[in-house]
Order: structure tokens, then C-alpha cells, then sequence
């Protein structure tokens, strides 16, 4: 299956008083028409940062220092404005973390939709412009279109909200959808509903989406493939149950072992200890080192390179090379080394 989407060796830099923030440092990975894959990783590891860099949305102290973005075949890495603006909404969309900075309080939730339908067909007629409103609420799950559609974003609950903000997401068609933390601000029943409702969007129209979120256990029932960041990096990527049933990185073991589903069994939450590092001056060797119970003398001296466990599974982590010790695996009670 061709990739839709291709980030090659994408490093992005923000200016800051302090110094340089390198906050995407040396990313690859595809996406596939249809797929879901998720970003997870902690606060602050460039999950949001990797996604607005593929859309263009990156405030003027940002930089694309290396790297490419080939998205639908063509290289849009050093695109202007304009022509991105000709993409956005068509290719790729974005569904941002909080419904109500993404909605106009002073509109209804239907002309709202409207609007991002007149912007991609701007010679619709009336009445099929409505019919095409009805149809994205419908598609989203919203119920009672017809009298809903001239609500406002206040009349709305929050995962009402957000599945207004995706019908607007949705209003051109896109290839790819981009949904930074959707679930975040919504309790786990309407989390759970709102998973659901991506998966689905996927099945009807072919969307492939790149899910971010913080929490590993949230993006299971979702998810095609799992790529795991942490401090601008990608530590690891596979499939779902590669990374679920077979993780090779300390970082994913400890984001494994945080799951509160796993903390009823034991009795007790297990935090991964310490804090992630300063992106401004990022330490010697491998950025975990410091925090990973694991972590060997080469680990203090030498970034790891990814690792390749299987034809779908890349782990970087010193662990996995030949001349390492074998050690347990605390998450799936496997060892090697």
C-alpha cells in the first residue's frame, strides 16, 4: 500500500530568550491511506509540535532545521502560505485539543459548518449546502440535526463540542486527519465515544488519521499503530500489539506500567521517576538515561540508533543491541539483550 504520508529525518527549533528549544529532533515515520496511528508520550515531548509542523501551523520563531515532508506524493516541505492554505481542509484537517477555542461562541454550530463547506466549494447552492451540514453532524454522531444545527457552542456539552469541531474538520473531504488530544478535556465515557467515532470515520470514509495523546491506554481501542515519543524523539513504533504485548523500550515499559489498569492489580500507580529533560540543553547520549533503571554506560556517552525488531517494529534503545546483557522485561515478563 503507497504512504500518504512520509516525514523524513524532520528536526523543528524554536527561538526562544533562552536559547534554542529543539523540539522535533530527527523524526521519521509513514502513514497509510486508512490507517490510525497514534503519538503518545508525555507532556512536552513534541507530539502537538510534529503535527503542526506537518500542517504548516508553527508560530515565526519556529524553524524546519532538516528533514522532508511528502504528503500525497509531493514535497510540501518548503511550501508558502498560500499554497498551504490550498491543502488545509482538503489533504489534511486538524481537530484541536479544546473544542471551545476552535468554535465562534457568537454562532450557531450549523453556519459554522457552513463556513468551513463554502470555503473548499464556494458555488454550492443553498439547499445543498444545508443537506451537506445535516450530513456531517449525522456522520459525527450528533442526533436531531435539523433544530442542533442552529444551537449554540453553549447549548453543547464538551463531547457535543468536539464532535461539532470535527464535523468541521471533516467539511472538505481531507486524506488525512489530525486529532491532537480530543479526548483530553472530556470524561472516560465520552472519551470512549469519541475513539469510537474516529475509528468509524475511518471505516466510512478512508480517513487516515494521526491520533495524539498522552495516555497509552486511551489510544488502544483506536489504533493501527503506536509510535512513542519522548523529548522530541521517536523511542519506538509498531503496530498496536507490538507495542501493547511486545514493548522493547524502557520508556514504554514505564508508560505501560502507569496505566491505571495495571496500578488495580498491583495496588499502587507506578510513576516513571524523574523529570523529561530541557529541550534547550539536551543531555549527552540517550535523553532516558537519567530516568532508566536499565540504562548502560554507553547510554551516558552515545545516542541509541533505532533497532529493528521486526519488519513493522523499530525500538532505540541500547538494550537491543547484541552485546547487551539480557534483563527481564517488566511488561510482558519477557528478557533479552
Amino acid at each position: 500500500m503507497s504512504e500518504l504520508l512520509k516525514v523524513e529525518n524532520l528536526s523543528v527549533s524554536f527561538d526562544t530568550p533562552q536559547g534554542t528549544v529543539h523540539a522535533v529532533r530527527d523524526v521519521s515515520f509513514s502513514l497509510r491511506p486508512g490507517e490510525v496511528l497514534a503519538i503518545v508520550g508525555e507532556s512536552g515531548c513534541g507530539k502537538s509540535v510534529l503535527c503542526k509542523s506537518v500542517m504548516k501551523l508553527l508560530p515565526g520563531t519556529a524553524r524546519v532545521e532538516s528533514g522532508r515532508i511528502i504528503a500525497d506524493g509531493r514535497d510540501i516541505t518548503h511550501l508558502t502560505e498560500r499554497e498551504m492554505c490550498r491543502l488545509r481542509g482538503k489533504l489534511f484537517s486538524m481537530v484541536f485539543q479544546d473544542p471551545m477555542t476552535s468554535l465562534n461562541p457568537t454562532l450557531p454550530i450549523g453556519r459554522q459548518i457552513e463556513e468551513a463547506i463554502q470555503i473548499h466549494e464556494p458555488r454550492i447552492g443553498r439547499k445543498a449546502l444545508h443537506d451537506r451540514v445535516i450530513e456531517l453532524m449525522e456522520l459525527v454522531g450528533i442526533e436531531q440535526a435539523e433544530e442542533r444545527c442552529k444551537l449554540y457552542p453553549y447549548n453543547f456539552s464538551g463531547g457535543m463540542r468536539q464532535r461539532s469541531v470535527m464535523a468541521i474538520a471533516l467539511a472538505g473531504n481531507p486524506k488525512m486527519l489530525f486529532a491532537d488530544e480530543p479526548t483530553t478535556a472530556l470524561d472516560v465515557t465520552i472519551q470512549a465515544q469519541i475513539l469510537d467515532l474516529l475509528r468509524e470515520i475511518q471505516q466510512k470514509l478512508g480517513t487516515a488519521t494521526i491520533l495524539v495523546s498522552h495516555d497509552l491506554g486511551v489510544v488502544a481501542r483506536a489504533a493501527d499503530r503506536v509510535a512513542v515519543m519522548y523529548a522530541g524523539k521517536i523511542v519506538e513504533i509498531g503496530t498496536a500489539e507490538e507495542i501493547y504485548y511486545d514493548p522493547r523500550h524502557p520508556y514504554t515499559w514505564g508508560l505501560m506500567q502507569a496505566l491505571p489498569a495495571l496500578a488495580a492489580e498491583r495496588g499502587e500507580l507506578k510513576a516513571i521517576p524523574g523529570m523529561p529533560p530541557t529541550l534547550i540543553d539536551l543531555p549527552k547520549g540517550d535523553a532516558f538515561a537519567c530516568r532508566n533503571a536499565w540504562a548502560l554506560a554507553i547510554d551516558y556517552e552515545e545516542e541509541p540508533p533505532m533497532f529493528r525488531i521486526s519488519d513493522t517494529h523499530y525500538a532505540a534503545t541500547w538494550l537491543l543491541d547484541e552485546r547487551a546483557p539480557k534483563i527481564p522485561v517488566p511488561v510482558g515478563g519477557k528478557a533479552y539483550g
